[in-house]
């Protein structure tokens, strides 16, 4: 049994950043717990062809770090986004706190003790005081309930778990699914296969990406801080000031959106026809809007064809739509998303009073501020409910995060507590008045997503800007706590 201050479950993007700044602050007792081999989350896990964000890279970073990446594109790529990760690890030093192949699947609140006894599926125990829960809301791959998988002959896989070793040129390939991995996937495929077949179940946005590389001017240029801070700034203002496009009600923003989306889709697909079949039915905002400016060019080839009708089942030679058509095939990719509703997974955490967080969020996931929970004293959740964004980079929100944890951290010290529990009644009220203000946005918006329920609890996504949650998370508020001491932990 190994004992911690603090516990960080997952070693991507939020965990390692709130590893960092724990060090920064000068703690040294803490651990990072990660399922895998290596560290980087998403990005080490999803290696397709194409993989890239779709923030800019001057965004998609910590603000806090001192030694900002040398970005060699507009829109950095899952490679260079996956080096600059580890040489983060390197700079602050986190390797020695981080555990690979330590896959938690348990954490029990311990009531005499107050502290976590975290488990792991290898047997092992790790006690921590403090619990935060960095595993993220894209990890855990989705078939979408799509039949007889396992009957295909061919090869088949889910694109975050890209199969390299099979070579897709002169076959007759499937992607199923046209999110925001099928957009980067399908364009870098095209010109390799002898056919390409794109599965579509419901249309998407588009908006044009721009993408470039830097050149060595500008890159010198940029590892200059001042201009580097322009340009984050820059892009910040500007993501923000497309919030507006995910709102219901008319307004100026929106309607720009709406011309761009448009305009691209016009310019780039001439067939009238197709044209429809990939204009959504939905409002914009409703599911993710894609960035991306090769998609639909990928579409026109001869040897690219987009079905609309849907997946009845999967059968040896491929896969069978609902018109009882049978499209032969040799490699299927499931570019179908993730499961996202339950935050969980596998995990089972338990907090007072024997609590289990899967059956306080059997009717969808709620947190305080997205990043507590009543009766599960000393857990901070990052990225967690209604922390994703439609408009920004969600680094921004997990920065907020760090912050008021660290706020807890010194609460909790300062009143000699045990633990800190938010009250019931803060997070309710908080989550009552976040779900009337999301019924005015295009979460809430006639579209099945992967932002809510299926009866319309918004679970994933944030209500406004960032700088709403920024100010919302500006205060550690102790009111809204209950303050635990050792004979009530």
């Amino acid at each position: 049994m190994t004992e911690y201050t603090i516990a960080i479950l997952g070693a991507g993007i939020g965990g390692l950043g709130m590893a960092a700044k724990l060090k920064k602050e000068g703690k040294s007792s803490f651990v990072v717990l990660e399922k895998a081999d290596a560290v980087g989350g998403t990005w080490r896990e999803n290696t397709y062809p194409g993989a890239a964000c779709d923030v800019q890279s001057h965004l998609y970073w910590y603000s806090f770090d001192d030694q900002q990446p040398d970005w060699t594109r507009l829109y950095a790529q899952q490679p260079e986004i996956r080096q600059n990760v580890e040489s983060f690890v390197e700079r602050y030093d986190l390797a020695p706190h981080i555990r690979l192949n330590a896959e938690v699947n348990r954490a029990e609140w311990d009531h005499e003790r107050g502290r976590w006894l975290i488990g792991t599926t290898a047997g092992e125990q790790i006690v921590a005081e403090v619990f935060v829960g960095a595993w993220g809301q894209l990890n855990r791959p989705s078939f979408k309930g799509i039949e007889g998988r396992e009957s295909f002959r061919g090869a088949s896989f889910h694109s975050a778990q890209w199969r390299h070793d099979v070579d897709l040129a002169g076959k007759r390939v499937a992607v199923v699914g046209n999110g925001a991995s099928a957009v980067q996937i399908v364009p870098q495929i095209a010109g390799d296969v002898a056919s390409l077949t794109v599965f579509q179940r419901s249309a998407n946005y588009h908006v044009p990406r721009m993408d470039r590389a830097y050149d060595q001017d500008e890159r010198q240029l940029y590892r200059g801080a001042a201009r580097l801070l322009e340009s984050r700034e820059a892009f910040f203002a500007e993501h923000e000031s497309w919030v507006g496009a995910m709102k219901l009600d008319a307004n100026p923003v929106l309607d720009e959106f709406y011309r761009i989306a448009r305009e691209l889709l016009e310019t780039q697909v001439p067939d009238a026809e197709l044209r429809e079949k990939l204009w959504p039915d939905y409002p914009l905002g409703c599911k993710r809007v894609l960035v991306a400016d090769d998609y639909y060019p990928a579409l026109m080839r001869d040897n690219v064809e987009l079905v609309t009708e849907r997946i009845a089942e999967v059968v040896p030679e491929g896969l069978r739509t609902r018109d009882g058509a049978v499209h032969e095939l040799d490699v299927v990719i499931y570019a179908t998303g993730f499961e996202t509703l339950s935050f969980l997974g596998d995990l089972e955490i338990t907090g007072r009073d024997g609590r289990s967080l899967r059956d306080v969020w059997h009717d969808g996931a709620r947190a305080y501020l997205g990043t507590t929970v009543s009766g599960f004293p000393n857990l901070f959740l990052l990225y967690g409910p209604n922390t994703n964004l439609g408009h920004n980079s969600i680094i921004l929100m997990l920065e907020c995060q760090y912050d008021y944890v660290l706020q807890a951290l010194r609460t909790r010290a300062e009143t000699s507590a045990v633990a800190l529990d938010v009250r019931r009644e803060a997070m309710h009220r908080f989550n009552d008045r976040l779900q009337e203000t999301l019924r005015g946005t295009a979460f809430a918006g006639g579209c099945t997503s992967w932002y809510k329920t299926a009866d319309g609890h918004i679970t994933n996504n944030w209500s406004g800007s960032v700088g709403e949650y920024q100010e919302a998370m500006r205060t550690f508020r102790l009111d809204d706590y209950e303050v635990l001491q050792p004979a009530t932990a």
